[in-house]
């Protein structure tokens, strides 16, 4: 298994026309990362049919969660990781699996939130991770805050770097991996390094094997 694997995240369902659409324009995606929940006009919500057709290609399923507007407090992470989990066993994923709190770059977000997502996932079998921006918005302070309280939010999460981006490709020409990080490092272990194709509507990513590994 090479180390790098590539692959698309999608705000719209995985149908045959979109799965078309990506194999004739760009490559074979290893993996998908979807959302959990339907949030208007931001995400459609993942459905049991939409894994199901996933599985008869052979491509594993990366779960986004994405139903708030900021992350701050730790109530709200504590919240949000709930609900994140709530939707995780409703659809079957396996315990084990990451599930990625997306906190967009303009979010606003605290080292407590963060605290929380990681805390609360953790007892409950799923691993925790980070959609994030490192180098615009308020992450990297916050994590590298929320790391100084608790080591345990460096260790057991796994952090999805939208940074750099220069643009969308297939697999044979994504660029070596190098995402940026946070100042006090983590486990970047995926790069959307392409966002927002114009031709699918998709982005690009590559994710360390040691990621592929957990996906459902």
């Amino acid at each position: 298994m090479p180390k790098y694997i590539w692959g698309v995240d999608s705000a719209q369902k995985v149908t045959q026309e979109l799965y078309n659409c990506v194999v004739n324009n760009y490559s074979y995606p290893n993996f998908w990362g979807r959302y959990l929940t339907t949030v208007p006009n931001a995400s459609e919500g993942l459905t049991a049919n939409e894994i199901q057709f996933m599985k008869s290609k052979g491509i594993k399923l990366l779960p986004i969660y994405n139903d708030f507007r900021k992350a701050t407090g730790y109530r709200e992470g504590q919240v949000a990781a709930r609900n994140a989990i709530f939707h995780a066993r409703r659809l079957n994923l396996v315990e084990g699996t990451p599930i990625f709190a997306n906190i967009e770059r303009f979010f606003e977000v605290d080292e407590a939130w963060i605290r929380a997502w990681v805390e609360t996932m953790y007892p409950s079998g799923y691993m925790s991770g980070f959609y994030h921006d490192p180098q615009e918005g308020s992450f990297n302070e916050a994590f590298c805050e929320a790391v100084q309280k608790n080591n345990q939010v460096k260790t057991q999460s796994i952090l999805w770097s939208a940074e750099p981006a220069p643009g969308a490709t297939d697999n044979k020409k994504a660029p070596t991996f190098n995402p940026k990080k946070p100042n006090c490092g983590g486990n970047v272990w995926a790069w959307q390094y392409g966002r927002d194709s114009t031709v699918c509507p998709i982005d690009t990513n590559l994710i360390d094997n040691r990621l592929f590994m957990k996906l459902a």
